[in-house]
């Protein structure tokens, strides 16, 4: 599956490991990861695609907010 805008996915490595995050953005070998907690949508946190495993589950994120993506990750804690 490719990394694309939206996609919720797990860390593998890292401080963060184990966290439930959204993709915000990606290039090739990197995604921009936020969960509205620590990392917010306005400074996400860049991640190796190496390091995240990505599940099926896709948010829109046109007009997401921070307390939004927090409730949405919330049922994967």
């Amino acid at each position: 599956m490719e990394q694309t805008k939206g996609l919720v996915v797990r860390a593998l490595a890292g401080r963060d490991k184990g966290g439930y995050f959204v993709v915000v953005s990606a290039e090739k070998d990197f995604v921009w990861i936020a969960d509205g907690k620590r990392r917010k949508l306005a400074s996400p946190k860049r991640k190796n695609v190496r390091h995240i495993q990505m599940t099926t589950r896709v948010i829109n994120l046109e007009h997401a907010t921070d307390k939004m993506i927090r409730s949405v990750l919330k049922q994967y804690q």
